[in-house]
């Protein structure tokens, strides 16, 4: 299957008004922009994997749903739907964004609530060198630097376009198949414990959040 055949598959499923929207989002800083309009998705109801489709529905986001939104958009205007995933110390939670390149130069794509963990602009020279630019700021709370691993470039394009773009179904298959993927690590076993923890002023940061979750959200877990 060709690429520009992918993007036309992809638009002969949409609904006009999703074609209408996608249309907008002709480049990774505009599918940036539109992510931050999201809310984020506190899964108030349940945990969720929504497709592209079901997300524009819904007009609310997690970090994944977000990645896959992203990658429909880039799909759309011919470009490479590529996610990342990053893997941390079973205590966190994982990330998972999307990428692109300009001018041979890699980005990512990120929705996320907090200060950190976000967009990067087109200036890292390999996906590794992307990967290492969200070490510093993947903390927990007690200080520890806790991301693990990184994903090789994960390519959607290997799955029809019905079955994760427009699909009504939670896509757990993806993000399992996804988490399942090649990974690198990102600290040799020589330098892990050379690691130093985070500083106060670096937990503070983390406090700040762009979505207040409502009043009624308990956390799971």
């Amino acid at each position: 299957m060709s690429y520009m055949q992918y993007s036309d598959r992809i638009y002969a499923l949409l609904t006009p008004l999703e074609r209408a929207l996608l249309k907008k989002l002709s480049t990774p800083q505009k599918i940036q922009d539109y992510l931050d309009t999201l809310p984020i998705n506190f899964e108030m109801t349940g945990e969720t994997c929504m497709s592209p489709r079901a997300t524009i529905r819904a007009k609310t986001a997690h970090c994944i749903e977000g990645a896959f939104l992203a990658a429909a958009a880039l799909a759309y205007h011919g470009l490479e739907p590529v996610l990342m995933d990053f893997q941390t110390l079973p205590d966190d939670e994982d990330h998972v964004v999307a990428l692109f390149r300009q001018n041979g130069r890699w980005g990512a794509i990120s929705k996320t609530n907090h200060a950190i963990l976000r967009y990067r602009d087109p200036v890292y020279a390999t996906p590794r060198e992307l990967a290492l630019s969200y070490f510093h700021e993947y903390l927990m709370w007690d200080g520890r630097k806790s991301l693990v691993a990184y994903s090789k470039p994960f390519d959607l394009r290997r799955y029809r376009p019905e079955k994760w773009v427009t699909s009504e179904k939670s896509l757990v298959w993806l993000a399992d198949t996804l988490d399942d993927a090649k990974h690198f690590p990102i600290v040799s076993k020589k330098n892990r414990r050379l690691i130093r923890k985070a500083s106060n002023v670096e937990l503070r940061a983390m406090k700040i959040v762009e979505w207040k979750p409502p009043k009624k959200f308990k956390k799971r877990g």
